[in-house]
């Protein structure tokens, strides 16, 4: 239990309420949930975690050989909750990426989560017509040349396009992206970019709410819509944000969203 709270940097804020779980996304870390985790304070268990790789992880844990494909973010997850206890009625709020590693988990232990609040979640970055993810393969590969040439540019490259609408949010996002080693970030970054996980998504039996921005280069709005689709227990809400990051531009939005679902 200890290794895996030092491994994945846990943090355990303590509350009577339904145990809320944060999952980042990529190029991300625990911080930055900073925004909604004073929402909750004293009234829910909050924990939060930085996948092995990212944030304050330890990276003598990294393996390319685990963090080449989403199961093995998955299963840091799923380890997370069973070395602190959650592995019942837990509420995860989850970015990016890590809605699609959430919903692995989700189907793995399906007995031990509540509800899934994905914050622009997208199974399939690349377009496979008629589905639209957003980008063709050649423009992904484009993007991970770049990184591996000059990580920097890439870095000022992205963060506007992820935090589009705030100052502030690209800023911390091109902190994150450049405080991550290069070659923990790249591996990261195909196993998010070329994921394809539209199958996974009848098998997901956790309720999940879809957070979807209105206005997203990396999550268009018709992802929503599909994920609405084929997920069997969701609810799409449309937010009125431009970006992928609403948890940091919008946090209010975000916050209302998981009082809803902690109601329920």
């Amino acid at each position: 239990m200890t290794n895996i709270l030092r491994r994945n940097h846990v943090t355990d804020h303590a509350g009577p309420g339904t145990p809320v779980l944060y999952a980042h996304g990529f190029g991300c870390h625990q911080d930055m949930w900073a925004d909604i985790t004073p929402a909750f304070a004293g009234r829910q268990r909050q924990v939060l975690f930085d996948y092995v790789g990212s944030g304050r992880s330890d990276p003598s844990a990294f393996s390319v050989q685990r963090y080449c494909h989403l199961r093995g973010y998955a299963q840091d997850l799923l380890e997370v909750c069973e070395a602190t206890g959650l592995t019942r009625d837990v509420v995860v709020v989850a970015h990016s990426v890590s809605c699609s590693i959430a919903m692995l988990a989700a189907i793995e232990r399906p007995q031990w989560f509540r509800h899934l609040v994905l914050i622009g979640p997208n199974p399939c970055f690349v377009n496979d017509p008629p589905y639209v993810g957003g980008f063709e393969r050649s423009d992904l590969q484009e993007l991970l040349e770049l990184m591996q040439r000059n990580y920097m540019g890439w870095a000022d490259f992205l963060a506007p396009v992820v935090a589009s609408d705030s100052d502030t949010s690209r800023a911390r996002l091109r902190e994150s992206f450049c405080s991550t080693d290069p070659v923990m970030a790249k591996t990261f970054a195909e196993a998010t970019f070329f994921a394809d996980n539209r199958a996974d998504l009848p098998r997901v039996s956790t309720p999940c709410l879809i957070l979807q921005h209105a206005r997203d280069a990396l999550a268009p709005l018709a992802v929503g819509e599909y994920l609405h689709a084929h997920l069997p227990r969701s609810t799409l809400q449309v937010l009125d944000v431009t970006g992928h990051c609403a948890h940091m531009s919008h946090p209010h939005l975000v916050i209302e969203a998981v009082r809803g679902v902690l109601k329920d």
